[in-house]
């Protein structure tokens, strides 16, 4: 019988691989005390792969937070900036949106004649008003452009006459009063708005009308002067009576209020 090799000999378990009969490299240092050593190959000792943090990304992202925290951070502050002018202004100036008041309404021509075939009507009107304006404002000045007058029906639904009132310039502290100005009117009125004028001009206690007053004003505080915007007053609870003969009738004014829709805000103040 032939002796068998051990299986755990290097040199059987290399030829059952497929490799040569050379023996394996010896992994201890050699006898003569050299210093050189011989190391195995192994894969699995090669190291993790770890990739390594990207510095340049946080430091963009930290530019980023930082520039957009100052930017809300300059924002507040310029709101809390035009909130404190905006209260000293307003202390230290107190300003009063200007006021309007009509003296008097008299009517001089209220016709509403229609045809015999009851086909069309036509409407002729002639008003006369005294209108005041104050200024209560002692630092705020207030520049008028001309404006537009409407007389219409307490309802808006029937149109009774126009008119002009010319530009002027109300100083502080100050009132100024425009008299006779005429608002008059000369067309032709369909069937609706005829049935429904007409039982109107029959009240023995009067008729209810309005007068709207449109134009642009602009305000100006020393060197300080806002762009123009528009403004309406309406003057209403005006009582008329229509005239008998060629003396006008005197409408009831004293219950009459003028109302003005003035919107001026502070950031639109300019040099």
């Amino acid at each position: 019988m032939s002796d068998k090799v051990p299986s755990s000999s290097p040199i059987v378990a290399a030829a059952a691989k497929g490799g040569t009969d050379e023996p394996p490299p010896s992994t201890t240092a050699p006898a003569n005390g050299g210093a050189k050593k011989t190391h195995l190959y192994k894969p699995t000792s090669r190291p993790t792969y770890r990739p390594q943090p990207r510095h340049r990304n946080r430091r963009r992202r930290n530019y980023c937070c930082c520039f957009c925290c100052w930017t809300i951070l300059i924002i507040l502050i310029l709101i809390l900036l035009a909130a404190i002018t905006g209260t000293v202004l307003y202390v230290l100036y107190r300003p009063h949106r200007p006021s309007f008041s009509l003296a008097s309404f008299r009517i001089h021509r209220l016709n509403l004649t229609t045809s015999a075939d009851s086909a069309s009507s036509h409407l002729s009107t002639l008003f006369n008003l005294t209108i005041s304006s104050k200024n209560p404002s002692a630092y705020l000045s207030f520049s008028y452009d001309p404006f537009i007058l409407l007389c219409i029906s307490s309802d808006g639904d029937v149109f009774l006459g126009n008119g002009t009132l010319p530009a002027f310039f109300s100083g502080n502290k100050s009132d100024t009063t425009f008299r006779g100005v005429a608002v008059a009117t000369s067309s032709h009125v369909d069937a609706e708005t005829m049935n429904g004028l007409r039982p109107e001009l029959r009240k023995k206690k009067g008729f209810l009308l309005k007068v709207e007053m449109d134009t642009r004003v602009m305000v100006k505080m020393g060197s300080l002067k806002s762009k123009k915007v528009g403004i309406r007053v309406t003057c209403d609870g005006i009582k008329g009576i229509v005239p008998k003969g060629k003396s006008p009738a005197v409408a009831n004014v004293f219950g009459a209020k003028c109302e003005v829709d003035l919107r001026i805000k502070i950031w639109r103040w300019t040099f």
